[in-house]
């Protein structure tokens, strides 16, 4: 269980290696790590159930976009990030105003996104 005052984080990334290098990050910066989900459907299920402060999510999950988790999300009030190998122009439109995190990142930008999103 984390601490009182721990940001969530959510996780959702379809690469395990990409994932794990992820929540070290993140728990190397103080956060409590939800999931990694591996899945999208998995990842709708976290962002539809738990108690998060934010969520990094991979736009491509094996072929599946995340879109549906971002709009579940933004319907919660929950800031959230994409993390793409194709930056901002390989995102659906109507996703302007989502921070995207290019692909590979290092744990700093991880920080900066991050500190941005949670005020």
């Amino acid at each position: 269980m984390a601490e009182t005052g721990t940001k969530r984080i959510l996780v959702v990334e379809d690469e395990p290696i990409v994932a794990l290098s992820l929540q070290d990050m993140l728990e190397d910066l103080g956060y409590a790590v939800v999931g990694p989900a591996f899945r999208v459907a998995a990842g709708l299920d976290l962002a539809q159930s738990e108690a998060i402060d934010a969520a990094i999510l991979d736009v491509n999950m094996a072929g599946e976009d995340s879109y549906e988790i971002g709009r579940t999300l933004r319907a919660r009030n929950i800031p959230y990030l994409f993390a793409t190998g194709y930056g901002r122009q390989g995102l659906a439109p109507g996703y302007d105003d989502v921070a995207v995190l290019q692909k590979p990142y290092r744990e700093a930008q991880v920080d900066a996104l991050l500190r941005a999103m949670l005020g």
